[in-house]
């Protein structure tokens, strides 16, 4: 029997989902004004998982440099990263060069405070990055981009300004996506507004 590959089955197979984490401890300190350690460690614990699982159905990998977060993430079927003393922007392309090698043409880079995840699978375009800037259009929330192009990586303040720079100067074509859910993200305080707070911090 002929089996014939689906275009969204060449999808799946060909992109995968990169979420970089840092030490549980060590996020969210803005929040420590109205949440205490161990809150902010479940909040991250349980806004991070509900980002892998709307990556499904590409495959997901962690890249991290602490082993209470490898662990975590092996134990939710993540593949695990390991980029010590690299720092975001470097961990985020040790990341996208090891996804490379296991033979992705495209990596989805979400980050794992995501407010509303869901619709992360579908973002996928003809441009060749998509980027999905915070609700301040200062952040990059989500970021799509070959593998083949050995693409400078800028998160920080101003981040969003920077990559779409980024993609001009290699020529490529982007998609900016500034209506949507994935815009939201946790930040400060008052970004906790609206959350079901104590299903989070369960």
């Amino acid at each position: 029997m002929q089996l014939i590959q689906t275009e969204k089955e060449h999808l799946v197979r060909a992109a995968a989902v990169l979420v970089p984490v840092k030490a549980f401890a060590d996020a969210k300190g803005r929040l420590a004004p109205v949440l205490s350690e161990a809150q902010r460690v479940r909040l991250m614990q349980n806004l991070t998982a509900r980002v892998i699982a709307a990556a499904h159905p590409y495959d997901v990998a962690v890249v991290c440099d602490d082993d209470e977060v490898a662990k975590w993430a092996r134990d939710l079927g993540a593949l695990v990263i390991w980029t010590p003393t690299r720092g975001l922007n470097g961990a985020v392309r040790d990341g996208v060069d090891a996804l490379a090698e296991l033979g992705y043409e495209n990596v989805i880079i979400a980050h794992g405070d995501l407010v509303a995840p869901q619709g992360l699978s579908d973002l996928l375009s003809e441009a060749a990055v998509v980027i999905v800037p915070d609700v301040r259009q200062d952040g990059t929330n989500v970021l799509i981009v070959p593998t083949a192009v050995e693409f400078t990586f800028s998160y920080g303040p101003q981040s969003f300004a920077a990559h779409l720079r980024e993609a001009k100067h290699r020529d490529l074509s982007v998609e900016v996506i500034a209506a949507s859910p994935l815009q939201y993200d946790v930040d400060e305080p008052s970004d906790l507004a609206g959350l079901d707070l104590a299903a989070l911090l369960k």
